[in-house]
């Protein structure tokens, strides 16, 4: 969509639910911005009122094939910290309602609300694409992130084991990769990435948004428990695997708070390092987290969403590079000094540089001279 061009819907839409939806983030569907007929089918003006019942109903999760023919992506955005990653999957199950990537379920024909969450993208051939990339004398070795967008460790991995399957590729190689998770499931390839560490070629960045539990599954609604996060770090510290926390994101008026709480237990159950950004609302993020506050925290809702519009500008969103993750202005300052405390006071050090020294191709070139 030209950048000139403002999105506007077919008619005026609000949050047609009354209530949360059990075991999701996103309560409605907020129309796609780039289809020009949107129906929701949690309407009840819609939906068939012969099929009512006393519950309301819970959303069944259903999964596609993703007939993708590539598997890494790259950006250029001096944000993000890498250059390469990986995304076994489009959508995500684990439902945080702040999730900056709902919106890139919009370029499938899908919602950034309950679509994005219940309707998951999988790529089941991504073990295959990412040995061919590896075997290409085109790729030119460098670490690679799990995933950067959706979680590579959402509930439905467990059965797929499609993330494993590409570590698996990765350690043939030896290429380097990074993993950034919510989930406890991460534990269960220990083994790959103790193999990858000996090489200097992994590291674990396990993302905690809040110790509070119940915070926690309003946010994040089928993420690993703050306490399964700590254990996760735990294990992964004494496999001798670089592990280390993920504040983020960072939402002012309802989780800065928390920030050297994380850190020091993170630090306690081995973390080695530490990240943080802040919330960022694109989209049709906007309008499904101001519904989710009104849900949730009506006492709270304007505070937190004019600590947001500080940082940006007066805006819930900016897309500016170098302050799009951090915030600008007093409160930004605020948060990036008490992390920068916090991390001292927890004796958390910097992040670690992963190595390519280890890389192999698994095929030996034939060299024309002999």
């Amino acid at each position: 969509m030209p950048a000139n061009k403002k999105f506007k819907p077919v008619i005026g839409e609000a949050p047609q639910s009354q209530a949360a939806i059990r075991g999701r983030g996103a309560s409605w569907s907020p129309a796609n911005r780039f289809e020009k007929l949107h129906v929701d089918l949690t309407d009840p003006y819609v939906a068939d009122m012969g099929c009512e019942t006393e519950k309301t109903p819970r959303r069944p999760t259903q999964y596609f094939r993703d007939g993708t023919r590539t598997i890494i992506t790259r950006n250029t955005s001096p944000d993000v910290g890498f250059e390469t990653s990986l995304n076994p999957y489009r959508g995500c199950e684990h439902g945080c309602i702040y999730c900056y990537a709902r919106p890139t379920h919009e370029y499938l024909g899908f919602s950034a609300g309950l679509d994005f969450e219940s309707k998951i993208m999988v790529k089941t051939n991504a073990p295959e694409l990412l040995r061919r990339e590896m075997e290409s004398p085109r790729w030119q070795p460098q670490t690679l992130v799990l995933s950067g967008v959706t979680d590579p460790y959402q509930p439905v991995e467990r059965k797929l084991r499609i993330t494993r399957a590409c570590l698996d590729v990765l350690a043939q190689f030896r290429n380097p990769v990074a993993i950034i998770t919510k989930n406890h499931l991460v534990t269960r390839d220990i083994d790959i990435l103790r193999e990858l560490a000996a090489c200097n070629a992994a590291a674990v960045n396990v993302s905690v948004t809040s110790l509070d539990q119940t915070l926690q599954r309003l946010l994040e609604p089928r993420t690993t428990s703050p306490q399964g996060r700590l254990d996760a770090i735990a294990q992964l510290h004494a496999a001798r695997i670089p592990v280390g926390v993920m504040v983020a994101p960072i939402i002012p008026g309802l989780t800065d708070h928390e920030v050297p709480k994380i850190l020091q237990a993170c630090a306690r159950a081995g973390a080695q390092f530490a990240g943080y950004t802040i919330v960022r609302l694109p989209w049709a993020v906007a309008p499904l987290f101001e519904h989710w506050l009104e849900e949730h925290f009506p006492e709270r809702k304007e505070k937190v969403l004019q600590r947001i519009r500080h940082l940006r500008g007066n805006r819930l969103s900016s897309s500016q590079w170098h302050t799009r993750m951090t915030g600008e202005g007093i409160f930004a300052q605020q948060i990036a000094s008490l992390f920068k405390v916090g991390c001292r006071r927890a004796g958390i050090g910097a992040r670690p540089t992963l190595s390519c020294k280890s890389f192999r191709r698994s095929t030996t070139q034939l060299s024309l001279f002999g």
